[in-house]
């Protein structure tokens, strides 16, 4: 029984050790505001290609994220 503890309370502190915590200072918040950090490297090439999809299909929309109505979204 108290092996199981201290196996445990091992695990424990060393999933706290190992966890990956860091600071980012103010200085540095540039760097990970780079355009190369975004999900799509050319966001006017994707809203030219939605343009054309929306004029071919005839249907807008259907692409973004959706919301509730509350303006939480």
């Amino acid at each position: 029984m108290m092996t199981k503890r201290l196996l445990l309370a091992f695990t424990i502190l060393t999933a706290v050790f190992l966890t990956g915590c860091a600071t980012v200072q103010p200085w540095e918040k540039g760097l990970l505001g780079d355009p190369i950090m975004l999900i799509d490297s050319n966001p006017l090439e994707k809203g030219l290609i939605e343009h054309h999809l929306d004029y071919r299909e005839g249907s807008v929309g259907g692409t973004g994220a959706q919301s509730g109505g509350c303006g939480c979204g």
